[in-house]
């Protein structure tokens, strides 16, 4: 018989956070939130034709501040997504299995994602 108190399997609180694991559980957040830009895009699509009006009031949230932010937010999740599918491609090739490879594509996907938005964002606001 096992104790009451105490956890089954290895869990959260024992172990340390590390990059791998962190950017592991943003891959499956990122696929979740892109999930909801995805109806977002639906809805906006779904009002062009049958609700001009209601398609306008829609485009003018998304240019509001609060829009803003979820459209930035989107945009990095796509290019977070993107980038760290590639890194996955190349493991499926056999490459960069080295624990100083895992943290090196890693910070490459992160910092590529936000150089990434950056250089979008800085097109469609200027």
């Amino acid at each position: 018989m096992t104790s009451p108190d105490r956890p089954l399997s290895p869990h959260l609180q024992i172990y340390r956070w590390q990059i791998t694991s962190v950017l592991s559980i943003l891959h499956r957040l990122t696929g979740l939130w892109l999930g909801v830009g995805l109806l977002a895009l639906s809805v906006a699509i779904w009002l062009v034709a049958p609700a001009p009006a209601a398609y306008r009031s829609y485009a003018h949230f998304l240019t509001s501040p609060l829009g803003l932010i979820l459209l930035v937010s989107w945009s990095f999740c796509f290019f977070y997504h993107l980038l760290n599918g590639i890194r996955h491609l190349f493991w499926d090739l056999g490459h960069g299995f080295a624990i100083v490879d895992f943290y090196r594509s890693g910070w490459l996907v992160v910092v590529g994602s936000l150089l990434l938005v950056l250089v979008v964002w800085g097109f469609v606001l200027y």
